[in-house]
């Protein structure tokens, strides 16, 4: 390298490493690597040496902050979703700080997941399950859908609804459903064909206010959502399987999407835990 730089007409050449952390620090062994190369006749002078000293370990804690606050906010979207993880990130970590929003939530769980990991080896169990989850979050992440959590093989996301755009909203989940759903066939058939184990998921889309916020122990909360609503999408979707439907939708969803939406009436049904039936539509795909 540095005959090159020679070559190209550099006349002087400067590095320095910038550690962080003393011995028993959690930062130790990490640093910043720098390098400098200059064509000036003469190459550095001392006082361009001792200003570059002077420099660089503050330059350095500038860029490790930097990239701890990246690493952070990344980490936080990643394990928690973009909206809570960034809320979390900014200080929304009191354990009760909640807000009531109106939201669309999808519940979705696989059919039949029990059998299949009892009898299933676990790497091909997690494999399974990476794949189905992306598929079911891919056709969320463009139209405003957020996941809250996986649990085992369930998996919650909400859409949230502002009252200008609550029909385009419902419509946008009836399309990642769709979008969801259809992958999820190609996907299985490719996995029948290589002789892996496929997994067929259920899916319900219901509307309702819940409480948006941390939740949880004094040394271990969730950002989550709390309320009646959560516990009837999750009720609805073990009607898929009896009623021999992939998608199934409650009555406030249906009358907010509006018509032209491929909704079919399926009758009135018993929710565990909820005193009235409640009626029940299901998404031609």
């Amino acid at each position: 390298m540095l005959e090159e730089l020679a070559a190209a007409g550099g006349s002087d050449y400067f590095a320095q490493i910038v550690r962080f952390g003393a011995e028993g620090d959690l930062s130790h062994g990490t640093g910043i690597a720098y390098s400098f190369a200059i064509d000036r006749p003469g190459g550095f002078r001392d006082d361009d040496l001792a200003l570059l000293k002077a420099v660089l370990p503050a330059l350095s804690l500038a860029m490790m902050t930097h990239a701890g606050h990246t690493i952070a906010s990344s980490l936080l979207s990643a394990y928690l979703g973009d909206d809570a993880g960034r809320r979390v990130h900014s200080g929304e970590i009191e354990r009760g700080s909640v807000e009531s929003i109106r939201a669309v939530l999808w519940f979705a769980d696989m059919r039949g997941f029990t059998t299949l990991a009892d009898g299933t080896p676990g790497l091909e169990v997690i494999a399974l399950l990476d794949e189905v989850f992306e598929t079911l979050t891919a056709p969320l992440r463009s139209r405003g859908g957020q996941v809250l959590k996986f649990m085992g093989d369930g998996m919650l996301a909400i859409f949230p609804l502002m009252a200008e755009t609550q029909a385009e909203t419902c419509r946008n989940a009836i399309h990642a459903a769709r979008e969801a759903m259809h992958a999820l066939d190609r996907i299985n058939r490719a996995r029948a064909e290589a002789t892996k184990p496929v997994g067929e998921v259920d899916l319900a889309l219901h509307i309702g206010e819940v409480l948006y916020g941390n939740v949880g122990a004094a040394d271990r909360l969730d950002f989550t959502v709390i309320g009646p609503a959560v516990n009837e999408a999750a009720r609805i979707e073990t009607l898929c399987e009896p009623l021999g439907r992939k998608v199934l939708v409650s009555a406030e969803f249906a009358a907010t999407a509006g018509s032209c939406n491929g909704l079919q009436p399926l009758g009135h049904h018993r929710l565990r835990g909820v005193r009235e039936p409640r009626a029940i539509y299901g998404l031609d795909l």
